[in-house]
């Protein structure tokens, strides 16, 4: 199952490309309520986005950005371009999405 949810739409030559990613984004402060352990960090560190197989953006995160992130840009693109983002996490998990401009 994929954690992306992405959408490419096409006005005027420039697509905007919205994105909601499901992560839980942990800063490794936070406190385990139960055991009152630390809960380990568990963050996305870089997003890129693609267009035909052409990087038009990339994003280095944190541990500040909060949970199931949003993220949207505009590139100069047409209807049909192959939009792909993936992220890549502090413990190497990866995901990956693609998406026609509409």
């Amino acid at each position: 199952m994929s954690t992306i949810k992405i959408r490419a739409k096409e006005s005027k030559g420039i697509v905007t490309v919205k994105a909601l990613i499901k992560h839980p984004m942990e800063t490794g402060k936070r406190k385990n309520k139960k055991t009152g352990e630390l809960i380990p960090p568990h963050y996305i560190q870089e997003v890129i986005g693609q267009a035909n197989g052409k990087e038009v953006i990339k994003v280095y995160w944190g541990p500040a950005v909060s949970k199931n992130p949003y993220l949207t840009f505009k590139y100069k693109g047409e209807k049909g371009d192959k939009v792909e983002l993936t992220w890549v996490d502090n413990k190497g998990n990866r995901d990956s999405k693609n998406q026609a401009a509409k």
